[in-house]
């Protein structure tokens, strides 16, 4: 009867320790998925800004392309302030404007808790601004 018991609390442990396993994936993945939409977010508000200013492509390089654009600059503070790791020269947002007015925006970050040598998260986003 001991035995028994001992095996159903064994069971039983396995069972709690698989619950909080999964609790920590999903924290770990809605983490992931409040980043990315933030990501998002910033990079429709940039899309967003280009559509009310001069839409010409000589003035939309200018003023957003990175790393030099006026409007680039103070949106790159925004991004610092809602992405971790963005300060890390290597995962600067980028902005580039092509001549035909196709725009692509890329944001990485890396969340403090990962590990040296993992890839950062991206997300890049694309529009034709005319």
């Amino acid at each position: 009867m001991l035995l028994e018991a001992m095996i159903a609390i064994l069971i039983f442990s396995m069972g709690i320790l698989a619950i909080v396993g999964l609790q920590a994936a999903s924290v770990r993945n809605a983490n992931d998925a409040m980043y990315r939409t933030t990501a998002s977010l910033l990079a429709n508000e940039l899309i967003g800004q280009m559509w009310v200013s001069d839409r010409t492509t000589a003035t939309l390089q200018t003023n957003f392309n990175s790393p030099s654009g006026a409007a680039y600059t103070v949106w790159q503070v925004n991004v610092k302030a809602s992405l971790p790791g963005v300060t890390d020269s290597a995962n600067l947002p980028t902005v580039n404007v092509a001549a035909n007015g196709t725009v692509t925006i890329g944001l990485n970050w890396k969340l403090p808790s990962e590990p040296a040598g993992m890839p950062a998260h991206s997300y890049v986003a694309v529009a034709q601004i005319q």
